[in-house]
């Protein structure tokens, strides 16, 4: 007999694919605005800080620039002037030498037509000045001639309303002590140096806080109508002399003008025929830090000091006499010269004519 085997049925398996259950997605946005509006609030302050920095930087590269092509005109204006002043020299020279423009003027001219090397004036190079000892006449503190006249040789300044801290004139000739030279029609002055009487207006007076007269030759020197807190007269040898102690009450005095007041007016060497320091416009004095006059070597004229009102007056080792005479007193210092305080010391009377013409 056969064993019968069994075998348990098999039940085929039934897949029953699962329902597709969407998964939920809740956005409420709350904590991205919150996040977003966080960082946007954090940026803020950089962003201030950097945009200031951005405009500075941005102006800094226009600094620069700008200043690099200001540098390099700088430099190109001084390669200028120093080509001139190399042209200029023999002017110069010429004029250090102690010749007149006009007589430099005339060699280099008379140079340049004989010579085979071309001389290149300087006058076709600049103006005239006042610093390089130029005559003509200047309104204060202008370096440049307001006006000059061909021939006219005299050395003039105009005051007006500025005051000028300094005004130096030094080591020059004047009136007739160099060949060629003459005193201006109609004037009998060499240097005149004062305020003015104005014609049918009010009279001028020069305002100086040190006025410093010291080491000149004069044929004659006078002293009128001046008022000084303090005066000094030492050690001047005159051929005759006169000096009148008079008493005054003038005050110190300074003069000042803050930002627009003039800067200084130096001139040292030259020739002229006349020095003129004045106040012509009415009611309108003119006023000078200090003024100093040292070593004028003049002939033909007097050397007059009028109408000022001076802080301290300085008369020093100056030579003044033409005559030999003493009764004529060629050094004379008015009554109408008053001070608070004088010292007059070491002053001599000595027989002297005029310089020789040089």
């Amino acid at each position: 007999m056969f064993k019968k085997i069994w075998k348990k049925p098999s039940i085929p398996r039934i897949s029953i694919p699962r329902p597709h259950i969407p998964r939920l997605h809740i956005h409420l946005g709350i904590p991205d605005v919150l996040k977003r509006w966080w960082a946007t609030l954090k940026a803020i302050p950089m962003n201030v800080v950097r945009s200031p920095l951005g405009t500075y930087r941005q102006l800094v590269k226009w600094r620069d620039w700008i200043f690099a092509k200001i540098e390099y005109l700088n430099s190109e204006s001084e390669k200028w002037k120093r080509a001139f002043n190399i042209v200029k020299s023999p002017y110069s020279f010429l004029r250090m030498m102690g010749f007149s423009p006009q007589m430099a003027i005339g060699l280099l001219a008379l140079g340049s037509t004989a010579g085979t090397g071309a001389i290149v004036n300087e006058t076709l190079l600049a103006e005239r000045s006042f610093s390089r000892g130029d005559s003509g006449v200047y309104a204060a503190p202008h370096d440049v001639p307001t006006t000059y006249e061909e021939g006219d040789n005299t050395l003039r300044i105009v005051l007006g309303s500025t005051p000028v801290r300094e005004i130096t004139i030094e080591n020059v000739s004047v009136g007739t002590v160099f060949t060629g030279s003459a005193l201006p029609a109609n004037e009998t002055t060499a240097v005149l140096i004062g305020g003015v009487d104005v014609d049918s207006g009010t009279d001028t007076v020069l305002e100086i806080g040190e006025l410093i007269i010291e080491k000149s030759r004069c044929k004659s020197m006078d002293f009128t109508s001046i008022n000084a807190h303090t005066i000094k007269v030492i050690g001047n040898a005159s051929d005759g002399q006169s000096i009148n102690v008079t008493p005054g009450t003038a005050r110190m005095r300074a003069i000042g003008g803050g930002h627009h007041q003039a800067e200084a007016m130096v001139t040292s060497g030259g020739t002229y025929d006349r020095i003129h320091i004045d106040a012509p416009t009415s009611a309108v004095n003119g006023k000078i830090g200090t003024l100093r006059l040292s070593n004028l070597f003049t002939k033909g004229g007097a050397c007059t000091f009028t109408r000022m009102e001076v802080g301290t007056l300085i008369i020093q080792l100056n030579e003044v006499g033409n005559d030999g005479n003493f009764s004529t007193k060629e050094f004379s210092i008015a009554a109408s010269v008053t001070g608070a305080n004088w010292t007059v010391t070491d002053n001599v009377e000595l027989a002297m004519t005029e310089p020789t013409t040089q």
